[in-house]
């Protein structure tokens, strides 16, 4: 099990043995606002523990506000949120499913509690997280963050809530609002991301990062990054640079595997070290780029990067990267390494066919839909 690590502000938390108490314990000790914000929230028993915990923040006087996403979050039952609105709390759906807009989704995952304390990570409230990441329950990580990038939080939560029924796209050019914002700290970035025209931050910033560095490590869910960041990480190996990606040895999204595993020819070849997560699912999202790290809810794949709504911050501090490399080298304890001769007699033609038509799904014909659906809403 991997073990805790603290800075002033900021304490790292490994699966949902470490994260689901440090947010219930959170929840139970907010006394003015609660904002909870995720893609995966599911009904047993520890979607009740948390319904529960945040009904009797609502009771106490804190203002209770619940967004989740009506696809990731579509087994919750209708009556689900009735305790928490019947003691005057609020809850709703992100893009309520319609078919010709059903492709684009809120992604992000975020408490924020009296706009003081916040968490951060590729976390879910769902059973299967429930674990060590090794033994069981799937493999994430969360931050509690606390200063200034709170109240950053809390206003990003503020203003997609006020826009979940996604009626229409004229929010997208509301000063107010912009789906694709950076917000500076002293020594973080804010970067969210979403659907329609505009650069987005989040590719952005890795590409500036990965242009001058010396060092990346990438333990990620799904991997299937554009072809300017893949260019961009083989450079750094060809001027003398490493990476090394942790990648997904079992994953719950199948189509994404094989298509992320369709690039491993290329980045074998190019020298990028490829190492698979057997354990458990591989559900993280970390980035650790010489001594900038990105952590949050995105994903290195076309969704994640271009349809999406997603949330990560970026930490420029020496001691967060080496933090962050600690938590890199725990992992990859429990990694295979992948060799391009063991690839290459690994691929069999079915296996061949297989990633090439997933590769083409997830790169092709989902952002074209997406992008169809988007210039379909009505202004």
């Amino acid at each position: 099990m991997l073990a805790t690590v603290t800075t002033a502000s900021r304490n790292w938390l490994f699966a949902g043995r470490e994260i689901f108490p440090a947010l219930l314990e959170a929840i139970n000790g907010a006394r003015e606002s609660i904002r909870l914000e995720m893609y995966i929230y599911e009904p047993g028993p520890l979607g009740t523990l948390f319904l529960e915990a945040l009904v009797r923040a609502q009771q106490r006087g804190a203002q209770v506000r619940v967004l989740v996403d009506a696809l990731g979050s579509i087994n919750l039952p209708a009556t689900f949120w009735d305790p928490l609105r019947f003691a005057g709390g609020q809850a709703r759906q992100f893009n309520p499913l319609r078919l010709h807009r059903m492709v684009i989704r809120d992604h992000r995952k975020c408490l924020i509690c009296d706009e003081q304390l916040a968490f951060i990570g590729g976390f879910n409230i769902a059973q299967e997280y429930d674990g060590d990441g090794v033994t069981s329950g799937w493999c994430d990580i969360g931050l509690r963050l606390q200063g200034p990038m709170v109240s950053e939080l809390a206003a990003a939560f503020d203003e997609i809530f006020a826009r979940s029924d996604f009626q229409h796209k004229r929010f997208m050019r509301l000063r107010k609002f912009s789906a694709k914002k950076t917000v500076l700290a002293p020594d973080e970035q804010l970067l969210l991301s979403g659907p329609g025209r505009g650069r987005s931050p989040i590719k952005h910033a890795l590409r500036r990062d990965l242009a001058a560095a010396r060092k990346v490590q990438i333990i990620i869910a799904y991997f299937l990054p554009t072809w300017r960041i893949r260019r961009a990480l083989t450079r750094v190996v060809w001027q003398g640079g490493r990476v090394q990606l942790v990648l997904a040895g079992k994953s719950d999204v199948l189509v994404s595997q094989l298509a992320g595993q369709s690039l491993y020819r290329r980045f074998l070849k190019a020298g990028v070290e490829i190492f698979e997560y057997r354990p458990q699912i591989l559900h993280t999202k970390l980035i650790i780029i010489d001594d900038v790290v990105y952590l949050g809810s995105a994903n290195l794949d076309q969704r994640s990067l271009n349809i999406n709504y997603e949330l990560m911050i970026r930490f420029e501090n020496r001691q967060m990267a080496e933090q962050a490399r600690a938590v890199f080298a725990t992992t990859l304890q429990h990694c295979e390494a992948i060799t391009f001769e063991q690839w290459r007699k690994s691929r069999s033609l079915w296996r061949r066919i297989k990633q090439r038509w997933a590769y083409f799904l997830l790169v092709r014909i989902d952002p074209y839909i997406a992008k169809r659906q988007w210039k379909g809403l009505p202004d």
